[in-house]
C-alpha cells in the first residue's frame, strides 16, 4: 500500500464512521460512540469495546428533535446530535462529555426523553472531567473516572488497563508522525483533520497501521497556499477546514481540541490516573487558560512558520469571541498576522436614544403597591453609595455572578456585589447600548452573554455623568462558577482589565441517568441523601480554598461562628419567602402580582445572610398577609392569572401589568419567588457541616431553572400551586420546561425575547401576539378552571 492509498482510506474511514461502527460489531466488538473531544479513547479500548466518535451532520434532519424540544436551549449541533443519537443501534452505547456547556444539556434531554418514553437511546453515560488544576478537582475526575471504568465493564469485555495507556500513545505517536507531512507540503490541513477523525473511529492497530504507511509520503501529491495558523472554535467537521482552504490558505496547524495536540503522547503512570489529570489546563476551548492560551500560539514554531494566525468563530460559539483580543495582542507583539475568518463588519457603536423616541409605546413605570417594595429601592440606593464609599476609603471589593457563592463573602465582611444586579442597574439606566458599545470599543464582543458581561464593561466607563448610580468600582476580586461557555474567558477578561484576582469555582453535572423528579419536597432538608457526595466534596473543598485566598488577599480572618449565623440568616430568610408564596399561590384574587415579587425578592437576596435582609423578607410576608386579611388584590377584577418563565423584564417592569386592566390579567408566578421558596433553604441542624450545606445550596443553582428533569416537573408543580390559566416564556426558556407545561394542559405563548434589551420595534407584535393569548387559549383555559 502507498502512503496515498493509506491517505485514501483514513479520508474514506472519515467520512463513514457508521460503516466503521458496522465492522468493529461484525468483529464482535462493543460500539462506544463518543461525544466530546476530551474523552479519552484509551479507555475504551481497555475495556476491548471500540469508540466510535461521535459529531454533528450538517444534512441531519432535526424536525422530528425539534419537535419534542424546540430550539431554544441548543443549537444547531445540539439539536443535530440529539439527532443522529436517536438513529443510534440500541446494542450500541453513547458516552458524552463535559468538553462544553451544551454537552450536560444533550445528556440530560435525552435522559428526560427516555424518562418521558419520548425517545429510546442506547445505553448512555456521562464522562465530567473538569479543568481547573488543584488537588479537590484531580479527585473528583477519579472518581467521574472510575464510574465510566465500572460502567464499560458492566458492557462487557475484559479490561486491559495495564497496556491501554502504551497502545494509546503508540497510536498518538504515529499520528504525529502522519500530521508532520504537513511541514513538508504534503498534506493539507483538511486531510489532516480527517486523518485525526479516522484515528477516533479506527480499531488502533489498524489505524497505527494506515498512519505509518502514510507517514513515509512516497507519491503524495505536493499542496500550496497562503500558510495560516487555526485558532478560535473547535472544529468538528472537516468540511469547516476544507472551505477554509478553498481561498488559497494553506492550514498548518490548529489549537482546537480536535487538532494536532491530539498526537501528543500522555505521561506514564496508571492509566486512570493518567486519565483522571487528561482534561487539566485545556490549551484551548470554554475552559481554558486565555493568557496560556495566548502565549503559546504566540510563541509556536509552527506559528511562527506560518506567520499568520486565522481566527474562527462557529456558530452559537460564545467563548472564542472572549478570547480573540488576548491572541491578538498576543500575536500583534510577536510580529505575527491576525485575521478573523470572514469576520462581519463591526457594528456601529450608536449612542442609545431616550426612551420616548426608541419605542412606539410611551415608557410607563411599574406601579408598585408595596410599601416595602418602595423602602428596598431606597434601602439599595444608600447601600450601593456607601459600598462605593468603603471602596473609596480602601476597603476591598468583589463582583460575583448571581449562581456564584456569596455567604463566605459575606461572612469575611467583604464588600460585594452581584454582576447580574448590575446588570438589571444598567438596563433601567438605559445604558445598556452604550456598555454594549464599551466592551466592543475593546475589542471584546459587544453581545455574547449581554446579561452577565455588563461588569466588563463598566471597567471601560470613564463617563462618570452617565455611569449607573455613579458606577461599579474597580473590583479586587471577581468570581463565578463555570455554567456556560462564556463564563470562564468572560471573567479572564474581566480579571485582565481590572487587575482582579480570578476565582472560578466548578460546575459538577449530576451523572446519574436516574434521579427523583419531585426534588423540591425535602432537598431543603436532606440535601445530602440526595445530591451526589462527589459533587458536595468538590465544591465544599474549592469553598475553602477560595476563603483561604480571600484571607490572604485582605488580611481578614474567616469567622466560623459568623458564617453559621449567615447561614441562619439565609434560611431565615428563604422561609419568608416560602410563606409568601404559598400565600399568593393558594389566594384569589393574587393579592400581588409578579411586578411586586420579583424586586420584592431579589433585592434582599442581594442582601443574603444579613438581618436587614430577614426583616425585609419578613415584612414582604407580612405586608402580603395584611392584603390577605383585608382582600386586597394586585388586579381587583382578576380574571387570568398568568406564569412568567424566564429571567425577568428588568428594563421594562411595566410589560408585566400592561394586561391587568384590558383583561384582567395577572401574573402571579415568576422563577425569583418561586425558586427563592424551594431552591435556596439548606438546614445544617443535626451537626451537619454549614460549609457543606453552603456546597449543597449552590451546586445544584440552575440546574433547578433549566436542567431537564430537575426543571420541567418543577414548573409544572408551581404553575398548578399558582392556580395559572397559561404561562409566557422568554427565549431562554427551557423547551423541555414549556413542553411540560403545555402536557400540564397549560397554555404556553413563547415570545423569543431577551430579557435585558427588548427590541422596541417588535412592541407592536408583542401586543398583538399578547391580546391574542389571553383573548384565546388563557380565557378558555380560565373558563375550565372556573367551572
Amino acid at each position: 500500500m502507498s502512503a496515498a492509498d493509506a491517505l485514501a482510506s483514513l479520508v474514506a474511514a472519515a467520512g463513514d464512521p457508521r460503516s466503521i461502527a458496522a465492522g468493529h460489531r461484525a468483529e464482535g466488538r462493543r460500539v462506544v460512540w463518543t461525544l466530546g473531544a476530551d474523552i479519552p479513547r484509551d479507555l475504551i479500548d481497555a475495556f476491548g469495546h471500540r469508540p466510535v466518535r461521535l459529531v454533528p451532520d450538517a444534512t441531519t434532519d432535526t424536525a422530528a428533535i425539534d419537535s419534542l424540544i424546540g430550539s431554544a436551549n441548543l443549537s444547531v449541533r445540539g439539536r443535530a446530535l440529539l439527532a443522529a443519537i436517536a438513529t443510534l443501534p440500541a446494542d450500541d452505547a453513547l458516552l458524552i462529555s463535559h468538553a462544553d456547556a451544551e454537552q450536560p444539556q444533550i445528556f440530560a434531554t435525552l435522559r428526560e426523553l427516555a424518562r418521558c418514553g419520548a425517545l429510546t437511546p442506547p445505553r448512555t453515560a456521562f464522562l465530567d472531567l473538569l479543568t481547573t488544576d488543584g488537588a479537590a478537582v484531580r479527585r473528583y475526575n477519579r472518581i467521574r473516572i472510575d464510574q465510566v471504568a465500572a460502567w464499560l465493564a458492566d458492557l462487557g469485555g475484559t479490561a486491559d488497563l495495564g497496556n491501554a495507556l502504551a497502545a494509546g500513545n503508540r497510536l498518538r505517536e504515529a499520528l504525529g508522525r502522519a500530521l508532520r507531512l504537513r511541514e513538508g507540503g504534503l498534506l493539507d490541513g483538511a486531510a489532516a483533520h480527517r486523518i485525526i477523525a479516522a484515528s477516533a473511529i479506527l480499531a488502533p492497530a489498524t489505524a497505527i497501521a494506515l498512519l505509518d504507511t502514510l507517514a513515509d509520503g512516497n507519491g503524495l501529491t505536493p499542496v500550496s497556499g497562503i500558510p495560516v495558523f487555526l485558532s478560535g472554535s473547535l472544529i468538528e467537521d472537516p468540511a469547516t477546514v476544507a472551505a477554509i482552504e478553498a481561498n488559497g490558505r494553506l492550514v498548518l496547524g490548529e489549537d482546537h481540541g480536535w487538532g494536532g495536540s491530539r498526537s501528543a503522547p500522555f505521561p506514564p503512570g496508571d492509566l486512570l490516573d493518567v486519565l483522571a489529570a487528561s482534561t487539566i489546563g485545556p490549551r484551548s476551548g470554554p475552559f481554558c487558560d486565555v493568557a496560556a492560551r495566548a502565549a503559546a500560539l504566540a510563541r509556536d514554531p509552527i506559528v511562527r512558520r506560518a506567520g499568520r494566525i486565522l481566527f474562527f468563530v462557529a456558530p452559537a460559539d460564545e467563548a472564542a469571541p472572549w478570547q480573540a483580543a488576548a491572541i491578538e495582542r498576543e500575536a500583534l507583539a510577536e510580529g505575527l498576522t491576525f485575521d478573523w475568518h470572514d469576520a462581519p463588519a463591526p457594528e456601529p457603536i450608536v449612542p442609545e436614544a431616550p426612551a420616548a423616541s426608541r419605542s412606539p409605546r410611551p415608557q410607563q413605570r411599574s406601579r408598585k403597591s408595596l410599601a416595602a417594595v418602595a423602602e428596598f429601592g431606597a434601602y439599595q440606593r444608600d447601600w450601593f453609595a456607601g459600598l462605593r464609599a468603603k471602596v473609596a476609603a480602601g476597603e476591598p471589593f468583589v463582583a460575583v455572578n448571581a449562581n456564584a457563592p456569596q455567604e463566605t463573602l459575606r461572612a469575611l465582611g467583604i464588600p460585594f456585589v452581584v454582576n447580574q444586579w448590575w446588570a438589571s442597574i444598567v438596563a433601567a439606566k438605559q445604558q445598556s447600548a452604550r456598555y454594549s458599545g464599551l466592551l466592543r470599543a475593546n475589542g471584546l464582543p459587544g453581545d455574547v452573554e449581554a446579561y452577565s458581561s455588563q461588569g466588563v464593561a463598566a471597567a471601560f466607563d470613564r463617563d462618570a455623568d452617565r455611569a449607573p448610580w455613579g458606577g461599579l468600582p474597580r473590583p479586587d476580586a471577581v468570581g463565578a462558577i463555570l455554567s456556560t461557555d462564556a463564563t470562564s474567558s468572560l471573567f479572564q477578561a474581566w480579571a485582565a482589565a481590572t487587575g482582579a484576582r480570578l476565582q472560578r469555582f466548578e460546575r459538577s453535572i449530576e451523572s446519574r441517568w436516574d434521579i427523583p423528579i419531585d426534588w423540591w419536597d425535602g432537598l431543603a432538608e436532606r440535601w445530602d441523601a440526595f445530591i451526589e457526595p462527589e459533587r458536595l466534596d468538590l465544591l465544599e473543598a474549592e469553598l475553602r480554598t477560595s476563603i483561604a485566598a480571600l484571607e490572604a488577599m485582605t488580611g481578614r480572618r474567616f469567622d466560623v461562628a459568623a458564617f453559621e449565623r449567615v447561614m441562619d440568616l439565609v434560611n431565615e430568610q428563604e422561609d419568608f419567602y416560602r410563606l409568601t408564596r404559598d400565600l399568593v399561590a393558594q389566594t384569589v384574587p393574587a393579592p400581588i402580582g409578579i411586578v411586586d415579587s420579583m424586586p420584592a425578592t431579589m433585592v434582599p437576596q442581594w442582601h443574603r445572610g444579613t438581618e436587614w435582609a430577614r426583616d425585609a423578607a419578613r415584612a414582604f410576608y407580612e405586608e402580603v398577609a395584611a392584603r390577605v386579611a383585608t382582600g386586597e388584590a394586585a388586579c381587583p377584577g382578576e380574571k387570568l392569572r398568568l406564569m412568567f418563565v424566564g429571567r425577568g423584564v428588568w428594563s421594562d417592569m411595566s410589560f408585566y401589568q400592561r394586561w391587568e386592566e384590558s383583561h384582567g390579567a395577572v401574573f402571579v408566578c415568576s422563577m425569583y419567588l418561586s425558586l427563592a421558596a424551594d431552591g435556596y433553604i439548606r438546614r445544617h441542624d443535626g451537626g451537619r457541616d454549614p460549609m457543606r450545606a453552603l456546597a449543597a445550596r449552590f451546586v445544584t443553582m440552575g440546574d433547578e431553572l433549566r436542567m431537564p428533569t430537575w426543571a420541567g416537573a418543577w414548573h409544572v408543580k408551581e404553575a398548578q400551586l399558582h392556580q395559572v390559566d397559561g404561562a409566557v416564556a422568554l427565549s431562554d426558556a427551557d423547551p423541555l420546561v414549556l413542553r411540560a407545561l403545555r402536557e400540564a394542559g397549560i397554555a404556553v405563548l413563547e415570545l423569543g425575547i431577551d430579557n435585558f434589551a427588548l427590541d422596541p420595534a417588535t412592541d407592536a407584535e408583542i401586543d398583538r401576539r399578547m391580546r391574542a393569548f389571553l383573548e384565546g387559549p388563557v380565557s378558555a383555559a380560565a373558563a375550565r378552571r372556573a367551572t
